[in-house]
């Protein structure tokens, strides 16, 4: 199906990201990710280089200044997960979704001035900090505290499956500022590397992602100046985490429908190439029957996934519409892949084939952005009040 939304400028773009992986994304480039546990800082100052890192960046500060349209990152997700290489996906997602937007859309002018340019290079990278050990979707569950003191903060805790965690020169945390757990007793302070006190250092061995970070962080008594401080005002981190969660939520759901596309790519090329009793396995009706579910789902998700790339674009996205594209996408997802492992035969379990490692990345995607369980526990909380 023809999906309609891409111009001509969506489409040169999408020519830069195909030049770019085939040039960074060798299968020796992934395996020395996926040995080091984390893409190199070279590939992704090449990415900055090419213009593909830091979307959201606005031209004042070195960026593309493409703040709300998602069709530009859908190519980068599009060609880089198409290619098997789901970790760079990930660490360019990280930076561009996660990281970016909370100083683009409510930094002050010096955060601005001071992180965007290295960040739309590439030489300056992100993450955010919300997870901790005891409090994953229930963000007001969070310890980490930030106590002020003369000049900023002295703030202690820990976090946890903090993506891009380790490689991060920057780290976007959620922390408590007041007592209780009203809204308004959060805010966001960015930790720099190397402040006194703060270790981020420990990679997470994961099911998937093996070439992208995860990492857990401790806070001992580390000092964060005041002007770190997330808008430069108290109180406000719990509304600013809610005003971008529909973003992360749509990139999850991108990352899904591109996935689940690549997983139709991938099973077409081998049923058609493989044989079994004397015949390609793609002539057995059974697979064919299974391949016309897995082409009718790929157009369904897309339409799905497009509209809400459009919604984004017109600010019109909301939280409930973002959960269900995450949700939806991502149980989409986890049947074609696991569609496409089944018709693999023995080959559909061993990671030297794309299917299969993507079937194992794919797993986090019902988990992290909120799980899928809290996703319809959102949507459903507006139906029935």
């Amino acid at each position: 199906m023809d999906r309609k939304i891409y111009d001509e400028d969506h489409e040169a773009f999408r020519d830069v990201v195909k030049e770019f992986v085939k040039r960074y994304g060798t299968n020796e480039a992934r395996e020395k990710w996926e040995a080091d546990g984390q893409v190199d800082r070279a590939t992704m100052r090449a990415a900055g280089d090419a213009g593909i890192i830091g979307l959201s960046v606005p031209e004042e500060f070195g960026g593309a200044g493409m703040l709300q349209d998602y069709r530009f990152r859908s190519v980068v997700l599009e060609e880089t997960i198409g290619a098997g290489l789901g970790s760079l996906a990930g660490a360019l997602g990280i930076q561009d979704d996660l990281a970016v937007p909370y100083i683009v859309h409510m930094g002050t002018q010096e955060q601005k001035q001071k992180w965007l340019p290295g960040m739309a290079t590439g030489e300056i990278l992100g993450a955010l900090a919300m997870t901790e050990p005891g409090a994953g979707s229930d963000l007001r569950g969070i310890k980490t505290t930030a106590k002020k003191v003369d000049g900023g903060y002295i703030v202690n805790g820990a976090k946890t499956f903090i993506s891009s965690g380790a490689t991060a020169d920057i780290v976007v945390t959620f922390v408590k500022t007041g007592e209780g757990n009203r809204p308004d007793a959060f805010s966001l302070l960015i930790l720099e590397d190397g402040m006194e006190g703060f270790d981020h250092s420990k990679k997470l061995q994961k099911m998937g992602f093996h070439g992208w970070d995860t990492a857990e962080m401790s806070f001992t008594d580390v000092f964060v100046p005041e002007e770190n401080l997330i808008g430069g005002k108290e109180g406000l981190g719990f509304i600013q985490l809610m005003m971008n969660l529909p973003l992360e939520r749509l990139s999850i759901g991108v990352a899904a429908a591109a996935a689940g596309e690549a997983a139709l790519k991938w099973t077409l090329e081998y049923t058609k190439s493989r044989e079994a009793f004397g015949q390609p396995v793609a002539d057995f009706q059974n697979t064919r029957f299974r391949l016309a579910d897995m082409d009718t789902t790929v157009d369904v998700m897309w339409a799905y996934v497009d509209r809400a790339m459009m919604l984004y674009k017109d600010g019109e996205l909301s939280a409930e519409e973002a959960a269900k594209v995450k949700f939806w996408a991502t149980d989409r997802e986890w049947e074609l892949l696991d569609t496409g492992v089944q018709l693999h035969g023995g080959y559909g379990y061993i990671t030297e084939y794309p299917i299969a490692r993507a079937f194992l990345d794919a797993r986090v995607h019902r988990i992290y952005g909120g799980t899928n369980e809290i996703m319809r526990d959102l949507v459903s909380r507006k139906l029935v009040k």
